[in-house]
């Protein structure tokens, strides 16, 4: 079996997109620009020991899609503890909601955001007492 260990968000303004996930979910970043010779922030989203994936932003090779386009790609999903607090913050950058808040049933809080690149990415916050 193989596992993710990598993740790469593509923006048309890199700097905005970098901005927006240190802001939505304070994650770290690191310049790795030099290694690929194009924009390419280093993106930690854990700290070290902790479960989870690392990735990087990088810049996108064409304009970013249009509101209503199909997902063209994965979709990141990115476990948080206060859905409601998260969204506020997810917002307050400039993402949008794509799917609202919503139940899984006895599992978890979800719902989807477009970043400022309109990329698509999902939130839940874990909780067995959702939906019932």
């Amino acid at each position: 079996m193989s596992s993710v260990v990598h993740f790469e968000i593509h923006a048309e303004d890199v700097q905005r997109a970098v901005d927006f996930y240190v802001a939505a979910f304070g994650w770290k970043t690191e310049d790795w620009s030099e290694f690929t010779g194009s924009p390419y922030i280093g993106v930690h989203t854990r700290a070290e020991g902790e479960p989870g994936i690392n990735g990087a932003i990088m810049q996108r090779e064409g304009a970013n899609p249009q509101p209503g386009s199909p997902v063209l790609g994965a979709v990141l999903t990115v476990e948080v503890e206060d859905f409601d607090a998260v969204a506020d913050r997810i917002e307050a950058a400039g993402g949008t909601v794509a799917m609202p808040k919503y139940p899984l049933t006895g599992m978890a809080w979800q719902g989807y955001y477009l970043d400022t690149e309109r990329n698509v990415f999902g939130i839940p916050q874990p909780d067995e007492n959702a939906g019932t």
